[in-house]
């Protein structure tokens, strides 16, 4: 990318940040956690199944989800995107990536959860659009195939995920 590129990126991004600041107003103090991080992160609220990308601790988007049957299903905690998948396959019944059946959908964005290298709980779509909103999942959390295509598309490898019960109980550091 020339030197041209990059400003018009730059001031592309200092607009989208001016213009959702205001109607998107999010206070550092409640997520200390983060209160001195610059950039993108991700966080999961469990209890609403609710997924929202903060930019410079300020919500910019927010996505309905599914998460874990029970509470411990979907394991909290502060981990990071570790793996990215286009069409990943489904190994426990040997289902094709891209396959309708594929309850994995078209992306996988692994979490580096214990030492699962990515490859047990993650960020994915799904085959079963009317799961969203419930807590039904194995302990991964599902998205709708055209919003984890987004976010698969935006969100780079290493962005730190934050899963929490609600907005009352933030997970301990790493």
């Amino acid at each position: 990318m020339s030197i041209f590129g990059k400003q018009c990126f730059f001031i592309c991004l200092l607009c989208l940040v001016w213009l959702f600041l205001p109607v998107l107003e999010h206070h550092a103090e409640e997520n200390p956690l983060l209160e001195e991080y610059e950039g993108v992160y991700l966080e999961i609220i469990k209890k609403r199944n609710v997924l929202n990308v903060y930019l410079n601790n300020h919500i910019i988007f927010s996505f309905k989800v599914a998460t874990g049957r029970t509470t411990a299903t979907t394991p909290t905690g502060v981990y990071q995107i570790v793996t990215k998948v286009k069409n990943p396959w489904y190994l426990p019944k040997n289902i094709a990536g891209g396959a309708p059946e594929n309850p994995l959908g078209t992306r996988w964005m692994g979490l580096n959860v214990g030492q699962t290298f990515g490859y047990k709980y993650g960020i994915h779509g799904t085959n079963n659009p009317s799961s969203i909103g419930r807590h039904i999942s194995s302990g991964c959390i599902r998205m709708h195939n055209e919003d984890v295509e987004w976010l698969y598309e935006h969100i780079p490898l290493g962005t730190f995920v934050i899963i929490k019960e609600d907005e009352e109980n933030d997970p301990s550091p790493p």
